[in-house]
C-alpha cells in the first residue's frame, strides 16, 4: 500500500474506530505513521465539584455560592458569582452594582478581588474552595483591594497527550508508550484547538501486522489521565505510508 489518511471522530476522548474495509500491509515491508491535525473545542472543566464553592459573609450570614461544572475564564467566574448574588439578593440595588468584584492581571498572572462593603467578608478557607483557582490561600479577606499570592491556576491540564495503537518507539516520563503527539492548548477554556505538528511530521513505527482491522485513539494529560472534553466532538487525522528506510 502507499500513503494513507484517515479521519477519525468521536464524542468521547477514548474511541475505537472500526475499518469497513481493512488496511492491508505488505509483508516483510515496514510501515510508520504520524500525527496530522487535531480539531475540538477547548471544553477541559477547571471548576469542578472540587472547587467550585465561593463563600462570603453578607454582613448578617455566611453563604456558599456553588458555580455549574465547566470551562470558566476568570471573568465568567466573576460573573456567575455576581449573578448567584442578585439571586441572593446580595448587591447594591440601588446602584445596579456588586459589593465584590474579581479580576485579573495580565502582567503577573493573578487575580484580585475588590471588596466594597464595609461587612462584607470572603472566605477561601472550606473544603471546596475556588481559591485554588484564583490563586488565594485559605484566607478571609474583608473590605479593600487584595492581589493574590500565587498566580492564578486556570488550566488544568499541562499538556494533551494523543495516543494511538497501531504505533509505538515513543516515551513518556521514561516509559515505552504510544503516544504519536503530545501538545499544550494554547486557547482559553471556550474557543477552538486546531493543532497541527509543527515543523514538521514526526513518525512513528507501525505495530508488526498484515491487517489494520481497528484504530483506538485516546487522550490523556501528562500525568496519564483521562482528558475530560465534556462530550465535545474530536476529529484527529492521521498518515500511514511506508517506512523511508
Amino acid at each position: 500500500m502507499g500513503s494513507t489518511t484517515l479521519t477519525l471522530s468521536s464524542s468521547t476522548t477514548d474511541f475505537v474506530t472500526y475499518l469497513d474495509h481493512p488496511i492491508e500491509l505488505e509483508v516483510n515491508r515496514k510501515y510508520e505513521a504520524a500525527f496530522l491535525s487535531l480539531f475540538t473545542y477547548n471544553t477541559i472543566p477547571n471548576v469542578t465539584g472540587e472547587n467550585n464553592e465561593f463563600q462570603y459573609y453578607n454582613g448578617v450570614e455566611w453563604r456558599i455560592i456553588k458555580l455549574p461544572v465547566g470551562a470558566y475564564e476568570i471573568s465568567e467566574i466573576n460573573n456567575e458569582i455576581q449573578r448567584q448574588m442578585i439571586q441572593n439578593d446580595d448587591y447594591d440595588k440601588d446602584n445596579n452594582s456588586f459589593y465584590t468584584d474579581i479580576s485579573y492581571t495580565k502582567p503577573t498572572s493573578k487575580s484580585t478581588i475588590n471588596i466594597k462593603h464595609d461587612d462584607y467578608i470572603v472566605k477561601f478557607s472550606n473544603l471546596n474552595s475556588i481559591g485554588s483557582i484564583l490563586g488565594f490561600g485559605e484566607i478571609e479577606i474583608k473590605k479593600g483591594f487584595h492581589e493574590s499570592i500565587n498566580v492564578i491556576n486556570i488550566e488544568p491540564v499541562n499538556a494533551i497527550l494523543v495516543h494511538c495503537n497501531i504505533i509505538s518507539g515513543s516515551y513518556v516520563n521514561g516509559h515505552l508508550s504510544q503516544v504519536i503527539h503530545s501538545f499544550t492548548p494554547n486557547v482559553s477554556p471556550g474557543y477552538k484547538i486546531i493543532e497541527t505538528p509543527r515543523p514538521q511530521l514526526i513518525f512513528y513505527p507501525v505495530n508488526n501486522c498484515t491487517k489494520i482491522f481497528e484504530i483506538r485513539i485516546w487522550l490523556t494529560d501528562q500525568d496519564n489521565g483521562p482528558i475530560n472534553l465534556s462530550g465535545e466532538t474530536i476529529t484527529v487525522t492521521i498518515r500511514i505510508q511506508p517506512a523511508s528506510n
